[in-house]
């Protein structure tokens, strides 16, 4: 790891936000809830793709408790473009859990973000920055080109764990809001001018290819059960078009991580 100027580092980024930030509309509100929707839907999916999802979105659901009464089908046909279906159902769960356990307020802290479904430490730290601008160090894959790029040189194969203390040596007392998105600007610009910075990480991983993947199989399993009617697995096999041996070991993952369930040898969400 190479040692440049933290306090060089911080400028050039601000610089380069303030010359360039980039006006997204999760960035023009402070609602919690809001924040929450779009941290899910950028979870492995490109700004340019969410946009328009987020926008109509929140038209569909525009609370909370909006979202935790929908049904399921609904929102999975609001979804339908993003991939990884699987976020909205956890999405929806987590409103609800949300409405039943806190009041239909967004908790504000990192224990009681993590504690919701499909919540993990970079996305609750993400709304905790950009819905109460309060900073926790997290990874995600523009931070992680930003100080691959700043400070390890060529280095190979580096671990999450080794940037992790430098976000924190470099995130200002206060204004996590702005710094977090000044960082996450400038590690698109990195990645739009420069070989990816994080293929050097080595929690790097190419995304294969989507049609015919194990992805789109699961995809659809779930959007053909959102009718919440149930089917057995020889329906599902030719409502989704896959060979009936990997709708079989689909739903077995599913069901697994609880995603859906099987009574009476009939499939639905769980």
């Amino acid at each position: 790891m190479r040692s440049p100027d933290q306090a060089a580092f911080v400028e050039r980024v601000w610089e380069h936000y303030h010359a360039c930030g980039r006006d997204l509309p999760w960035r023009r509100t402070s609602d919690p809830y809001a924040i929450l929707v779009s941290e899910v839907m950028l979870q492995q999916t490109q700004v340019a793709r969410v946009v328009p999802k987020y926008e109509a979105f929140l038209a569909a659901f525009p609370t909370v408790d909006a979202l935790a009464s929908a049904p399921l089908d609904g929102v999975l046909r609001m979804w339908s473009g993003l991939g990884y279906n699987r976020r909205a159902i956890s999405l929806k769960r987590a409103a609800e859990a949300i409405v039943a356990g806190h009041g239909g307020r967004v908790p504000d802290t990192l224990e009681g973000l993590t504690a919701l479904p499909g919540i993990g430490h970079a996305t609750a730290a993400q709304v905790l920055a950009f819905a109460f601008d309060v900073g926790v160090p997290f990874i995600e894959t523009n931070v992680r080109s930003v100080y691959l790029h700043e400070f390890f040189g060529d280095a190979e194969d580096v671990p999450d764990a080794a940037i992790l203390p430098i976000v924190e040596a470099t995130m200002p007392a206060e204004g996590a809001r702005e710094w977090f998105w000044a960082l996450m600007d400038y590690g698109t610009h990195l990645k739009a001018t420069l070989p990816n910075p994080s293929r050097r990480s080595r929690h790097h991983t190419r995304q294969g290819r989507f049609e015919g993947s194990n992805r789109q199989l699961r995809g659809r399993l779930l959007v053909a059960l959102a009718g919440g009617d149930g089917l057995d697995a020889c329906e599902l096999a030719t409502t989704v078009r896959f060979e009936p041996e990997r709708v079989d070991a689909a739903l077995a993952a599913l069901q697994s991580e609880g995603f859906v369930v099987c009574e009476d040898g009939r499939w639905r969400i769980g």
